[in-house]
């Protein structure tokens, strides 16, 4: 405890991880920044979730934060299902160099104001095509809609009077046409998303971490798409390299809070955490 008068240390305002292995991972992160991976998704973790998804923008504070890492952390990567480029424009770092994102799940890269993407698989066209008549038969309710993300499909049901009946209702016919499609059905807050298999976010942060070669990483997220994520950072702690697994809490996903070394208040506390956690790497 510091005497009366003195600044509490940076690092004492972090909150304490309830697990040992999330307490190891951040006494690492501290321990050497410039080696650090810190890793984020977007909506519901950096931007609060809304009806409109092209309406979604990160909080100022978690903008200034990532700007602040960008200069201090090893790596800074945004890790989201949404168009990369959006996803740097939504966020506020298409100007700031030291931030990568990694959209469609990490098929897609922007680094730097460039933007890497392979071909869009042909199973996408093909579920783009069905996926009106699919919706019709099915009779969805009103307020589902479609948001297209160029490389994947997502079917919304936040708008309509059930929500969550809906989307039950939905998975079905959305599962066969996944199916006939070649691709992936993937829940999460509120939506159902088609997408090519072998794309999440789990892959992308194995990869960026192969790339990068951390000696400590942290990931936070909110919805059941960063459970791949979550399964990743345990897989990098079981081979040596220390991680900290954080939720931006909600009532919609519990389950990823019970997964997570640390759960904080949303994108606010999401936002905090980063701005401590810069603190306490510029030491």
């Amino acid at each position: 405890m510091p005497h009366p008068g003195q600044s509490t240390p940076p690092a004492d305002r972090l909150p304490v991880p309830r697990t040992a292995d999330g307490r190891n991972g951040l006494a690492a992160l501290i321990l050497d920044p410039r080696r650090a991976l810190v890793a984020v998704d977007f909506d519901g973790t950096l931007a609060p979730i809304v009806d409109d998804p092209a309406a979604a923008r990160a909080t100022p504070a978690a903008t200034a934060a990532l700007a602040r890492l960008a200069r201090l952390a090893g790596t800074v990567a945004i890790v989201t299902g949404r168009p990369a480029a959006d996803a740097a424009s939504f966020a506020g770092v298409s100007d700031i160099p030291g931030v990568i994102v990694l959209g469609h799940y990490g098929m897609q890269r922007w680094e730097r104001g460039e933007l890497s993407t392979p071909a869009v698989p042909r199973g996408v066209s093909t579920a783009r095509a069905e996926l009106p008549a699919v919706l019709s038969a099915a009779a969805a309710a009103q307020g589902t809609y479609v948001e297209d993300k160029g490389e994947a499909l997502a079917v919304h049901t936040r708008r309509a009077a059930e929500p969550e009946a809906e989307l039950d209702r939905l998975r079905l016919p959305l599962a066969q046409l996944a199916e006939r499609a070649g691709l992936a059905l993937e829940p999460g807050r509120l939506v159902l998303e088609l997408r090519p298999p072998g794309a999440d976010k789990g892959r992308a942060i194995t990869d960026l971490a192969a790339e990068r070669a951390p000696r400590a990483i942290v990931f936070c997220g909110d919805d059941l798409g960063d459970r791949a994520a979550f399964a990743a950072v345990r897989q990098l702690r079981g081979e040596g390299t220390p991680g900290l697994l954080v939720c931006s809490g909600s009532a919609e996903v519990p389950e990823l809070a019970a997964e997570a070394d640390l759960v904080v208040d949303g994108p606010d506390g999401i936002a905090e955490l980063l701005a401590e956690l810069a603190d306490a790497f510029a030491g």
